[in-house]
């Protein structure tokens, strides 16, 4: 089998069994006594909701890392290293971890408990809740680049300074305005590569991994760059903030509707009762897996749509292809992935597709 082929199986597989045991463990809670019966140990602990929902949230964190860790651990370390991707120790792993898992902590617990409060409080909680998402998403898009990432990566201006030009030049052309193009240091933890246009408003910037400036010539970084710069031009940034606010909607509403109608034929008594959250979580867990098909079929709409300015702005196929061609081997990307698995798990088409309509334009 081919290398790149085996490794994104396995990938894939892994993926799939993670999803599907966190499927299976919301399942048992929502169907079988297990949350009740927390619910009545936790109470005799405690009589405030917020802590007995707290402590609810933290057992089944537990339940959950106790398979989540050992699937992580198998693919994002030994098949890293199995395959020749990573460069990390343990330690570095795991020091990337524990600084993922609190950065995580502190953003969803707060919005967890934001989420429980508007449960207990109001009865249109969905409405309510996804206002806050979705401004808390374009809060988290703003200060992730000079608060988020500098924890995880080493941030340097970008020193070749006939790159940085054509980078500018390229921006001006289209009245893009930025705040700095940086080197970041993707080797530390990966031999793969990887650009972007991150944040939104004030907080725009260029990021180049150190890979792919070692790895890539300067037209072909142009090219990827001229990618990632398409997606602003072309406003997928503000249709994906708008899409994700119409979806967060209509699935909080119809998760609220269902959930009304179990609570009622599973003789819950109010709808924050701790030990019929599972069914709210089940619910939006299978609304999640729906949207899946449909959230990624409109990203891969928009990588098209970038990559034919990638081409049309810098009126340079044969770099763009090369620069896909290399990304592609450096990245181990399956080029031509079972169409199947490609429309419900690919966000990017596969290369195969995207050189092929790159040949057309």
């Amino acid at each position: 089998m081919d290398k790149s082929k085996q490794y994104n199986r396995i990938k894939l597989t892994l993926n799939i069994i993670s999803l599907v045991i966190n499927f299976v463990i919301i399942l048992i809670l929502a169907f079988s006594p297990i949350s009740k019966i927390l619910e009545e140990k936790i109470y005799g602990i405690t009589s405030n909701d917020y802590v007995a929902f707290s402590i609810f949230l933290l057992i089944v964190g537990v339940i959950n890392s106790i398979f989540a860790v050992p699937i992580d651990f198998y693919s994002s370390f030994v098949i890293e290293h199995r395959f020749k991707l990573s460069n990390q120790k343990f330690s570095d792993w795991l020091i990337e971890k524990l600084k993922g898992s609190i950065v995580s902590l502190l953003i969803l617990y707060p919005i967890a408990l934001i989420f429980y409060y508007l449960l207990k409080n109001y009865e249109l909680w969905w409405l309510i809740l996804a206002i806050v998402v979705f401004v808390f998403s374009i809060l988290l898009a703003r200060i992730a680049p000079t608060l988020i990432f500098p924890i995880f990566y080493k941030f340097t201006p970008l020193e070749n300074e006939e790159l940085k030009n054509k980078l500018i030049e390229l921006c001006r052309r289209f009245g893009i305005n930025f705040k700095g193009i940086y080197s970041f240091n993707l080797s530390k933890n990966t031999k793969k590569a990887n650009a972007g246009f991150t944040g939104i408003f004030k907080s725009k910037r260029i990021i180049l991994s150190d890979t792919l400036i070692e790895n890539f010539t300067d037209d072909e970084i142009l090219t990827v760059f001229a990618h990632e710069l398409g997606h602003y031009v072309n406003r997928h940034i503000l249709k994906n903030i708008l899409i994700g606010a119409v979806t967060t909607f209509i699935t909080f509403y119809l998760a609220n509707y269902f959930y009304q109608l179990l609570l009622i034929q599973f003789g819950f008594t109010s709808q924050y009762q701790i030990s019929a959250l599972p069914l709210l979580f089940l619910i939006l867990s299978i609304m999640s897996i729906l949207l899946m098909p449909v959230t990624n079929a409109i990203s891969r709409k928009f990588e098209y749509e970038a990559d034919e300015f990638a081409v049309n702005s810098t009126n340079d196929k044969n770099s763009f292809i090369s620069s896909l061609n290399k990304l592609s081997k450096l990245n181990l990307a399956d080029e031509n992935p079972n169409p199947i698995v490609e429309f419900i798990f690919y966000s990017h088409p596969s290369i195969k597709k995207r050189i092929e309509r790159i040949n057309k334009l």
